[in-house]
């Protein structure tokens, strides 16, 4: 196989002419105009993230490769893509990093189906919203998320303060109690 058709050999080439770095999308959309394809990427889901994943996994090959080879390091993420200068005392290769490991393993671009992806947009925008549900949840168990350390746990303790507060058996009212409990109910999408 040529060199130049290797997808590691492209990817270097697309990024050594662009110093500033390129986003994922740029550089998929200029990979399929390398490749002679529509210049536009898939619209169903599961064949975007199976894009997405085959880009990662070449990327942190070759940012490997470029830093075994002491040629280069690589900032890797979907805004900005662009090979840095090596730097020899670079420790970030060597230590665990939890996304490399992800995407070199093809067994989760091989287990991960349509309504895999589904979840995971879902998720994704759900915590990218923090929708209007949410702020009245919050405010209905007397949270303020700003001040920090708001996780599940401490939501759970004021939630069972609250149940037991206006529990109806010790007089408290039953519409309340249900908002409480609507409130938890929301809350447990935001927070796993």
């Amino acid at each position: 196989m040529n060199q130049d058709t290797l997808p590691g050999s492209r990817l270097l080439h697309l990024l050594e002419a662009s110093p500033d770095g390129l986003s994922e999308y740029e550089l998929l959309l200029r990979l399929s105009r390398w490749e002679g394809r529509d210049e536009r990427l898939p619209s169903d889901t599961l064949e975007l993230f199976r894009s997405h994943f085959l880009l990662f996994h070449t990327l942190y090959r070759l940012r490997d490769q470029l830093h075994a080879e002491r040629q280069a390091s690589m900032q890797i993420s979907p805004l900005c893509i662009r090979l840095l200068p090596y730097q020899a005392a670079e420790s970030a290769l060597s230590e665990r990093e939890p996304l490399r490991d992800y995407y070199l393993d093809l067994n989760h671009l091989r287990d991960t189906g349509a309504d895999d992806v589904d979840k995971m947009l879902g998720a994704f925008w759900m915590r990218l919203q923090g929708g209007e549900d949410k702020q009245q949840a919050l405010a209905t168990l007397e949270l303020d998320e700003q001040q920090g350390g708001l996780d599940l746990a401490v939501i759970r303790q004021r939630y069972r303060q609250l149940v037991s507060l206006h529990h109806p058996d010790r007089g408290g009212c039953t519409q309340q109690l249900q908002r409480i409990n609507s409130a938890m109910e929301t809350l447990q999408r935001y927070y796993r």
